[in-house]
């Protein structure tokens, strides 16, 4: 990874305090720009970067986000920032690879607090930046203030929770040609996290006290007992995120570790079975 990045941590922290100042949307982004990336050259990606996201939100507070990123010219991906322009933390999550790779999809839920553009900057592992901007209409409801919609007690209970997913590309024929055929395919792990999420914005409905901030800070996936991944939180996450990466078809096994921001760890792990 690039040594003269700005780290993940500080680029959320910067990201809420420069909101404190009302901008527009039509300068948000040089502002978050020169931020994150001050006068580093950042070119148009083109279709290296490819996101699906909706013209308009069904569901303000959890609206999926798939991102595709293939590096341009051979060059390797080391890490995904996706930038909601417009929200309180616009930094909303990011994909560091523990090891770059040719091309990853990353899909995120997160809550939209309005109509924003969104910015999509992949790194490649010699420090290239390149980015993509789509924009995503809403449907008024300020997701990141609007009260939970989960019952504050039962989400504490639960809270750490995670279910893990593993889809493994099909494929046919015997034992070694089935292990041929998947140590070059794309298979899918997908991340289910039993959080909250709460913004820091919300107000409980009871005492009208703000809830305070609490959401997941990092999640670190681990394929076949090896670091793979690691995602970068914000408030942006939805309540009960759900994170899904590309991950090597021949992986056999996934463990994944939650870190909040309140210092809770949790981990799950799943094996999937012979081929």
């Amino acid at each position: 990874m690039s040594p003269a990045r700005l780290p993940t941590a500080a680029a959320l922290c910067l990201s809420v305090v420069m909101l404190a100042a009302p901008v527009t949307a039509a300068t948000a982004w040089e502002d978050i720009r020169a931020s994150l990336y001050g006068d580093r050259p950042i070119t148009e990606a083109g279709t290296h970067i490819a996101v699906e996201s909706p013209y308009r939100t069904g569901n303000d507070a959890r609206t999926p986000i798939g991102i595709r990123v293939t590096g341009p010219n051979g060059r390797l991906v080391d890490r995904v920032s996706v930038i909601l322009d417009e929200n309180p933390m616009p930094v909303s999550a990011v994909l560091d690879l523990a090891r770059p790779m040719p091309s990853v999809f990353f899909e995120v839920t997160l809550r939209f607090n309005g109509p924003t553009p969104l910015h999509v900057v992949a790194e490649t592992a010699d420090g290239q930046l390149y980015v993509t901007e789509a924009f995503v209409k809403t449907s008024g409801q300020g997701a990141c203030a609007a009260p939970p919609g989960t019952d504050p007690d039962a989400a504490l209970a639960s809270l750490g929770e995670m279910t893990i997913e593993m889809q493994a590309p099909a494929s046919s024929g015997d034992a070694a040609a089935r292990l041929g055929a998947l140590a070059g395919r794309e298979a899918r792990v997908d991340v289910n996290i039993s959080h909250p999420s709460h913004s820091g914005l919300q107000m409980d409905q009871i005492s009208l006290l703000f809830i305070p901030m609490r959401y997941v800070e990092t999640l670190d996936i681990d394929l076949d007992g090896q670091p793979y991944a690691q995602v970068t939180g914000s408030i942006s996450l939805s309540e009960n995120p759900r994170i899904g990466l590309s991950a090597p078809g021949a992986t056999r096994s996934v463990g994944v570790t939650m870190t909040d921001t309140d210092g809770t760890v949790t981990r799950a792990e799943r094996s999937l079975p012979g081929y």
